[in-house]
């Protein structure tokens, strides 16, 4: 008997507190029954990172598989986007301060 092919979802990492798990918010957008306007539903997943490799900010593929704890259910299958991380600069306010006597 064949297997049924796997689900698969593309969201983005809000949580990664946990070891081995992180947290993933996936955006849909459904219409309205009444109105017709479109409408964003959001639903959040545990989902099991085997090497800790996500971090909040990242888009990710997950795949559905069997249960792996009580709530997870779902794998990172790959990581589509790292979130970019701003290179910034901290200065040293006593080197600043000493710098303005001299």
């Amino acid at each position: 008997m064949a297997r049924a092919k796997a689900r698969t979802r593309i969201g983005v990492v809000k949580s990664n507190k946990m070891d081995k798990t992180v947290v993933v918010e996936i955006v849909s957008t459904v219409k309205h029954k009444v109105y017709n306007k479109p409408i964003k539903r959001s639903s959040t997943y545990k989902v099991h990172d085997k090497e800790n490799k996500c971090s909040v900010g990242d888009k990710v593929q997950i795949t559905e598989s069997k249960p792996i704890s009580k709530t997870k259910r779902w794998r990172v299958s790959k990581i589509i986007q790292q979130k970019v991380v701003p290179d910034v600069q901290i200065k040293d306010e006593a080197a600043e301060v000493a710098g303005e006597d001299q």
